[in-house]
């Protein structure tokens, strides 16, 4: 199951378990679009695959399955693709 995390790894934007522009790579890795599209080229720095948008979880599941509280950051930010 997703981990759905609350934030972009980048710029550290809040991203709801609802959000439109989260885009996640196969291991997970979190951005929002403006970094995806525009800093990182649409390329993971963590591991160098391609983005997709998240996936959100219908409310009635969040209740059982919550989204992680774990934000993640970059501690040097990101670079430029």
């Amino acid at each position: 199951m997703l981990d759905l995390r609350p934030n972009c790894e980048c710029c550290d934007r809040d991203l709801p378990p609802d959000s439109q522009d989260a885009r996640i790579c196969t291991f997970e890795c979190t951005f929002c679009a403006d970094c995806v599209d525009g800093v990182l080229g649409g390329v993971c720095p963590n591991c160098g695959g391609n983005f997709v948008q998240r996936p959100i979880r219908p409310k009635h599941f969040l209740e059982r399955h919550p989204a992680s509280t774990q934000r993640i950051l970059k501690a040097k930010g990101c670079q430029a693709a």
